[in-house]
């Protein structure tokens, strides 16, 4: 039998301590599996669900060697984790998605040339180092258009709207923080996504496309299916196999796209992970983005992931937690997460709300009335 084929009974060690994890383990732990997680702090949503927490900082090189000893294979739930270690570790213990993934997807630059090298459509662009590079791509790109820092940002945050020439000088702030990239604003119709698993044997499964609703650059609402046509759908899906060729993907990633008015698709950014929009997978799907992870980081068959029934997907932040439990007695169509974080801060992810549909209209109108979501 493969080295790669991992046994229930076997461990698997998860980097990163969040909800993502946290959704991993359960998915890990219902195949049989013993988990280890790593992660800075204590009582983390994953940790509360693991075996074992190992509480030290990710880029921590004897706190990784003691994961790596006690793991059959290693797996990661976020991006922004330090990518030399991350290798190094790559040498002593088995990673399936190896280094170089996270490598290029915590950088936008890198992410772009990777996207242009795969030949699918992204934003123009130009790479910003300096002000006066600011000031010349502004000429060429044009207004509106988006500068944003090539690492770290997340959720609306180390981005900057340019809408007039004016806007430079703050704008320009951004570059305190390292090189910027400088993108054409989209006028898009829809925000879409696709979440795709990839085996070690190479077999590729994409999950149903997502719509996507944004409130202040933070994911409100995914709706699946997507409301696009059947070209759409088949092209998201064959740039999405590009993608995945182009990356050597083994694990999941996650492709956020804007769809224009005139049918165009520009690939917006990826994450090498299970994401936000395929949460609804946990109850819409035969498998979920979390269980289709665990069998392709262990060398399993992948499912092929059908859609069971319509969805619509609300996350819950810190504003609507109390609302929401408010809610729960009347909701017995809510199948309702919350991640086991202990303070509901401002727009801070602790939850979200599924709810299976035959009619997706009139579940929206039903959310926009619940007020819920109103503060």
């Amino acid at each position: 039998m493969s080295k790669t084929f991992i046994k229930p009974g076997q461990t698997i060690g998860i980097i990163g301590g969040g909800q993502l994890g946290r959704m991993m383990t359960f998915s890990a732990k219902e195949a049989g599996f013993r988990v280890i997680v790593l992660e800075p702090s204590q009582d983390s949503p994953a940790g509360q669900a693991a075996d074992e927490q190992i509480v030290a900082a990710y880029d921590d090189h004897e706190a990784l060697a003691i994961l790596a000893e006690k793991s059959d294979v290693i797996t990661y739930e976020f991006e922004n984790i330090d990518y030399e270690a991350l290798r190094k570790l790559t040498e002593k213990s088995y990673i399936p998605q190896g280094a170089e993934l996270i490598k290029i997807t915590q950088d936008r630059i890198l992410e772009k040339q990777a996207l242009t090298d795969a030949g699918v459509e992204v934003a123009p662009y130009s790479i910003i180092q300096t002000e006066n590079d600011l000031e010349l791509a502004v000429q060429k790109i044009g207004f509106p258009c988006v500068l944003k820092t090539s690492r770290g940002g997340y959720d609306g945050k180390g981005q900057y709207v340019i809408n007039k020439q004016e806007d430079c000088d703050e704008a320009g702030s951004l570059l305190r923080n390292g090189p910027c990239v400088l993108e054409a604003w989209i006028p898009f119709e829809k925000e879409i996504s696709v979440v795709m698993a990839r085996s070690v044997e190479g077999e590729l499964n994409c999950f149903p496309i997502g719509e996507n609703i944004h409130e202040n650059n933070i994911l409100h609402e995914t709706i699946v299916p997507a409301r696009v046509s059947g070209d759409v759908e088949d092209r998201v899906l064959e740039l999405a196999k590009k993608i995945a060729d182009q990356l050597n993907l083994v694990g999941t990633l996650a492709v956020e796209l804007f769809l224009t008015e005139d049918g165009n698709l520009f690939v917006n950014e990826l994450a090498p992970r299970p994401h936000n929009s395929g949460h609804y997978t946990i109850e819409a799907c035969n498998i979920s983005q979390f269980g289709q992870h665990i069998r392709a980081i262990s060398g399993w068959p992948l499912q092929e992931a059908k859609l069971l029934k319509p969805a619509v997907m609300v996350n819950i932040l810190g504003q609507h937690v109390e609302a929401v439990m408010s809610e729960i007695p009347q909701r017995p169509d809510w199948s309702i997460h919350f991640y086991g974080k202990k303070e509901a801060k401002h727009n801070r992810k602790m939850g979200h709300v599924t709810i299976l549909t035959e009619d997706i209209d009139t579940t929206l109108q039903e959310l926009d009335a619940s007020e819920v979501w109103n503060s």
